[in-house]
């Protein structure tokens, strides 16, 4: 098979697969691409001794670039009268090497805990922040929450709490800057977050009865994440519109919608939709609901935190050890030196599954079906693909004293706030590349470590 096959097989240099920046060498070793500077992921993985994240900054602002891009252009080419704003949810990766290049390149925040707006806090102290950011505060407003989002009002941050709930309404009734309203529309849509009854926000008759509220801005929802449908995106909008102009004609401040996250990317090699075609239809759908509202047209939020964020870091793990499987889908287990349960939850958690492939070895002409397991002694700790396997180059094939090394992509999305330490086990370490030069974010946790956190 031709290396440009090998590339093919393994689905590398694809944009419907956020691949573009990955590539094979003429050694079957699997290399990432910043520009016109290419780093040895192989070598990388022997030098900084897996298991590693490796964070790759470009493709977080490249991404962030083309979603502002594509929505400005729209909104100019449809002539809309709008405005768009892009804040990065928090929740989505709260690491310090993630936040940073976002809000340079344009991102406001939103946050859903006192935690996260501390974080806030610390860069708004530190002057990190342009004057006309804007804070979206979403989750459950306790009384730290709301005593930090005051003094961050009282110092001239633009900070718009979303009443999710009748009792934040009353928190909230002397709050004097902007606020917003989270809607419950009794939409269901497929998707990893798909509940038949939703906690989170008011119900267009509860949103309705507020009445007039000081200082409205913004009419937030959320329909789930990872949405399986472009249609159902446009559904809610349309539900979510009616709402709009029955609060505006109460808060004629009220000039801005908040379509919340969702949108979807293609984990474990499978086309999804278009960004620029969702985006189009938003813009397109909005400015025709406007015009026969005869309202003026309402500047737009996305909170897509998965489609900016995930692409931007892949984990690579060293397969450690084989096993037989007497009966099975697959052939043998691949057991790793990481674990899906402590450094990839989603696995475990809502059964994710990822884009798997081979770090080296990658045009090895014969394969066999594997069962991925984790360093813990849970049977959970285990990867299959949808297909009830994974397909990677034969074990038994390598050199004496040669290692396997595999990369699992798009884990740049909530992974590293769900780790844990289940059976004590450490975190893989992180690494950046960034302009030519590989540094660490995080070094490996030592069992010393560890054990602090256990009170040892």
């Amino acid at each position: 098979m031709k290396s440009k096959n090998y590339k093919q097989f393994w689905k590398l240099g694809k944009k419907e697969f956020n691949t573009e920046q990955f590539d094979m060498n003429t050694d079957g070793e699997l290399v990432v691409r910043e520009g016109n500077y290419q780093y040895n992921i192989y070598d990388l993985a022997r030098k900084f001794d897996s298991s590693i994240k490796v964070f790759m900054p470009s493709v977080l602002e490249q991404r962030l670039s083309h979603l502002i891009e594509t929505f400005t252009g729209t909104i100019k080419t449809q002539k809309y009268k709008g405005k768009f704003t892009y804040h990065f949810p928090m929740k989505v990766n709260q690491n310090k090497e993630f936040v940073l290049p976002l809000v340079a390149e344009g991102a406001h925040l939103e946050v859903t805990s006192a935690n996260e707006l501390w974080v806030v806090k610390k860069m708004w102290e530190g002057e990190n922040f342009h004057s006309k950011i804007r804070i979206l505060c979403n989750g459950p407003k306790t009384v730290q929450y709301l005593k930090l989002i005051q003094y961050l009002e009282d110092k001239n941050l633009t900070i718009t709490p979303i009443i999710e709930t009748l009792n934040e309404a009353e928190l909230l009734k002397d709050f004097k800057g902007e606020r917003g309203v989270r809607l419950n529309m009794d939409i269901k849509v497929s998707s990893h977050w798909d509940k038949k009854i939703d906690r989170f926000g008011l119900t267009p008759e509860e949103a309705l009865s507020l009445g007039k509220v000081r200082n409205l801005k913004v009419l937030h929802y959320h329909l789930g994440s990872q949405i399986g449908n472009e249609n159902d995106i446009i559904i809610a909008l349309r539900e979510a519109f009616k709402i709009y102009v029955k609060l505006r004609q109460l808060n004629p401040t009220l000039d801005t919608l908040d379509v919340g996250g969702g949108l979807a990317i293609s984990y474990q090699k499978k086309k999804m939709y278009r960004m620029e075609s969702v985006v189009k239809r938003i813009v397109s759908t909005l400015y025709d609901l406007s015009e026969k509202a005869g309202v003026p047209h309402p500047n737009i939020i996305t909170e897509w935190g998965q489609y900016i964020a995930a692409p931007s870091q892949f984990t690579v793990f060293k397969v450690i050890d084989t096993k037989d499987i007497p009966k099975g889908v697959a052939q043998k287990w691949y057991i790793i030196d990481g674990s899906f349960m402590t450094d990839l939850l989603d696995t475990w958690a809502i059964h994710q599954k990822w884009h798997v492939i081979p770090v080296n070895h990658m045009a090895a002409p014969k394969k066999e079906r594997v069962w991925l397991a984790g360093l813990t002694c849970d049977s959970d700790d285990k990867y299959a693909d949808a297909d009830g396997h994974v397909l990677l180059p034969r074990f038994s094939d390598l050199a004496p004293g040669e290692d396997m090394f595999i990369a699992v992509l798009d884990t740049g999305a909530y992974q590293d706030a769900f780790s844990m330490h289940h059976c004590l086990i450490s975190s893989p370490a992180k690494i950046v590349l960034q302009n030519g030069l590989v540094t660490v974010a995080r070094k490996r946790e030592s069992p010393e470590e560890i054990g602090k956190l256990f009170g040892w």
